[in-house]
Order: structure tokens, then C-alpha cells, then sequence
């Protein structure tokens, strides 16, 4: 089953309005975008996918599994200046504002049993493996008793 690049911008849209939902305080518009790193790899027993994302907050996240993707959606807040007073920045590396990452994962995950957690600035999802069932065959057992009336 194929994603839709559609399909994945409405999710993506919705999300981020779940998100400016839950953090009422934190609705606005932030301008620019934000995309942080990503690494996938995998095990013989998981596919995890880890992001560097400092100073986002849990409740500023959102990861869905659909259709063979892992769609990670959050913000992430510009700090606040410590002087309180205006300032002009002479350099800006570190991205902020909204964001979306979707992860294509091969093979048969169970989505059932994944699982996320944000610790000191990074984000794991852990995708435990399923045995890939399509393709292969399964045996039928044949019945050789008398049909019932109901049959």
C-alpha cells in the first residue's frame, strides 16, 4: 500500500494543528522551518530512528505510523534572549520553527508495539520487527468430515 504525497500533507497539517491545540500558549505562526537530523538503522529485531532535537518538549511532538511510514511532526521554539532586550544576531546556525520528517520503513514492523522517548535532547522510536508474512504461503488445513446443515 502506497502513501499518497497528499495523504502525507494532510496528515502532516493535521498534526501540527493537534499540536497548536494542545499548547495553546505556543499556537502562533513561527517563522522558517526546522528540519533536524535523522538517522535510520536497523537490527535483526528493530528498525529505530533517532532525531537531535534539544529544547523541544514531549508535548511539542507527534509521531504516527501509516501505510509503511513514520511521520515525526513538532516545533521547535526560538530561545528567548537572557538580556531581555533587543538584539541583533551577527550569526544564526541552529534551526527553529515547525517540522516534518517521514521515515519509509522496509519490512514488516509492529506498529502495535513501538514505542518513542525523548531523553536529553533526542527522540528514539524503536519499531520492533514482524515476520514478513506477504508473499509466503500458508497452509489451509483440509477438513475431511461430513458438512453440518448449517454448512
Amino acid at each position: 500500500m502506497d502513501l499518497n504525497p497528499a495523504d502525507l500533507a494532510q496528515d502532516v497539517e493535521r498534526l501540527l494543528e493537534d499540536l497548536a491545540r494542545r499548547r495553546p500558549d505556543r499556537g502562533h505562526v513561527v517563522a522558517g522551518e526546522c528540519m533536524p537530523v535523522v538517522d535510520v538503522f536497523e537490527t535483526d529485531r528493530t528498525v529505530e530512528i533517532v532525531l537531535d532535537l534539544p529544547g523541544v518538549a514531549a508535548d511539542a511532538l507527534r509521531v504516527l505510523i501509516k501505510s509503511g511510514v513514520v511521520l515525526i511532526v513538532g516545533e521547535k521554539e526560538r530561545p528567548v534572549l537572557t538580556t531581555g532586550t533587543p538584539a541583533s544576531f551577527h550569526l544564526v546556525e541552529r534551526d527553529f520553527g515547525r517540522f516534518a520528517r517521514a521515515v519509509r520503513i522496509g519490512g514488516a514492523v509492529d506498529a502495535d508495539q513501538a514505542r518513542a522517548r525523548l531523553s536529553h535532547g533526542e527522540l528514539r522510536v524503536v519499531l520492533p520487527r514482524r515476520e514478513e508474512r506477504r508473499g509466503q504461503g500458508i497452509v489451509i488445513p483440509i477438513d475431511t468430515s461430513a458438512p453440518t446443515a448449517a454448512e
